[in-house]
């Protein structure tokens, strides 16, 4: 049947959208799965990460997901609520391969210690790690530890990370889209600019997701995370005049950061 043939196709092509962010954005193994959905077909050319930007939602579903069931089981056992939350995190860590820590890291490095643009964007690009990202590591795993364990129960932790990491996805989403890339080479520049109805569907996807698990309060999540992206957004472009890998990642962090604290504040 021509219809049913339509629909499996598409179907098809958005499975393959969220295999191929899966395998950006973590380190999941999902080498099979691209290879069972013909990605490496030399006849279909391979998609940019701009064009599967919109699946970025679906990927925050994993993780947060990962991270909350760890919580959940180490909730469980009777392990302290800080302790909890600090497993929690690190098991989003292993899933994501510190990919976003690691860009906060370096955006904290460069836009603390370059004096200039092209200072700044060979600081992010160097591997170490210096004063300004230890600092932003231990201050945003700090803060998102004890807002997870401030909460009033394991339930309400458990939601709000998910929350936060499908929310925090999307709007990477917009900085990709808002920005150009601040160099010609790296993987801002790689990734491609996503088209703005890409964008509109990866935080549709976040915004129905926020409201399922969080209700009313969705709003509060949705701006607080929205503010925390523009202000990241601002930084950056008047910083080096655009986004890179690392502005990506540390707007994911930050984002997720303001998302947890609101959820503390309006549900804990």
């Amino acid at each position: 049947m021509p219809g049913v043939e339509k629909n499996l196709t598409i179907l098809t092509a958005w499975a393959r959208d969220v295999i191929v962010a899966v395998a950006f954005l973590t380190r999941l193994p999902v080498a099979r799965l691209l290879s069972l959905a013909r990605m490496d077909d030399p006849d279909q050319p391979p998609k940019t990460l701009a064009q599967v930007a919109w699946a970025f939602p679906v990927v925050g579903v994993i993780v947060g997901g990962l991270a909350a069931l760890a919580f959940m089981v180490a909730h469980a056992i009777g392990v302290h609520p800080l302790a909890a939350a600090l497993i929690a995190l690190a098991v989003g860590v292993a899933v994501t391969g510190a990919l976003h820590e690691d860009g906060l890291a370096d955006l904290a490095d460069g836009f603390g210690g370059g004096a200039t643009v092209d200072d700044k964007l060979v600081i992010m690009r160097d591997s170490a790690i210096g004063t300004y990202g230890m600092l932003a590591l231990v201050f945003s795993i700090g803060i998102r530890a004890a807002a997870l364990a401030g909460m009033s129960g394991a339930g309400t932790a458990a939601i709000s990370l998910i929350t936060a990491a499908v929310v925090s996805r999307a709007l990477v989403v917009g900085v990709m889209t808002g920005l150009p890339a601040a160099r010609n080479d790296g993987l801002g520049a790689g990734a491609g600019k996503p088209e703005t109805g890409t964008f509109l569907t990866a935080f549709a996807i976040a915004a129905v997701a926020a409201f399922v698990l969080s209700g009313a309060f969705a709003w509060v999540l949705l701006a607080a995370g929205g503010f925390a992206a523009l202000a990241v957004t601002a930084l950056a472009k008047r910083q080096i005049g655009g986004h890179t890998g690392d502005v990506l990642g540390a707007t994911q962090q930050v984002s997720e950061t303001a998302i947890l604290l609101a959820a503390a504040a309006a549900l804990g």
